[in-house]
């Protein structure tokens, strides 16, 4: 009787438990990836960029959606999450981006042939707001450095998107607010890559020593001017 009744209530324990699971919502994974891969390039590249990680702001460094709700308040949404960690969802789909824009390869952590110009792209995300049902806003200072140039570009982007109702909305609305970074990005490595190479040499004829202490002096930058709708600030790297 007693070997019964523990049987009936065990069972009844475990009906809960099976209730409880499956009234769990589940949860949804969004991603700024999915557009087309480019097209594998039939020619050697004339140049390469190089995009490292990307620094984002701590509040929304998590894989939860994290949006706004006021100035002062956000919301932290469980059942919303990113595929990954923001930051790698910025850099992979800038990475697409500017690959498919310049007809370059991202060469990041991976070897590569000295004879070939690179193009070190940095990204500072200074904000990331998602405003459901509003906008999706990316404001950032990125650089270009054309790697063992002196000259560095520095420019800021602020991407504002409006967007519809629905997460798949917010999320679309920075994919597109990094469509619009990766072009103005895109704009600044073309106008770095337009600036000489110094020369090699002297060509007076002095020595190999002279020539060397010459090559190593700074040389200034001239300005660049940042891609239109991004502040500028171009200045000889430290």
């Amino acid at each position: 009787m007693r070997s019964g009744a523990l049987f009936t209530m065990t069972a009844g324990v475990f009906a809960v438990l099976v209730a409880g699971c499956a009234s769990s919502p589940s949860s949804r994974f969004y991603t700024l990836g999915g557009d087309a891969a480019p097209a594998a390039a039939s020619m050697p590249a004339s140049f390469y960029v190089e995009v490292p990680p990307v620094d984002m702001p701590p509040q929304v460094a998590k894989n939860q959606l994290v949006v706004q709700t006021s100035p002062a308040q956000v919301q932290v949404l469980e059942q919303e999450r990113w595929a990954s960690l923001p930051a790698d969802e910025v850099r992979r789909a800038l990475s697409a981006d500017l690959t498919r824009q310049l007809g370059a390869i991202d060469v990041y952590n991976t070897p590569r042939p000295d004879s070939v110009p690179v193009y070190r792209v940095k990204v500072n995300v200074q904000r990331f707001e998602s405003w459901a049902g509003s906008q999706a806003v990316i404001d950032a200072v990125w650089s270009v450095r054309a790697v063992g140039s002196q000259a560095v570009l520095t420019c800021r982007t602020v991407a504002q998107q409006p967007v519809g109702a629905g997460y798949d909305a917010l999320v679309a609305g920075h994919r597109k607010a990094v469509d619009q970074l990766a072009a103005e990005i895109a704009a600044g490595v073309r106008e770095v890559s337009a600036i000489p190479a110094p020369a090699a040499a002297a060509a007076d004829g002095a020595s190999p020593a002279k020539s060397q202490a010459k090559l190593r002096q700074p040389v200034a930058a001239r300005p660049l001017p940042c891609p239109v709708a991004s502040a500028s600030a171009s200045a000889p790297a430290n």
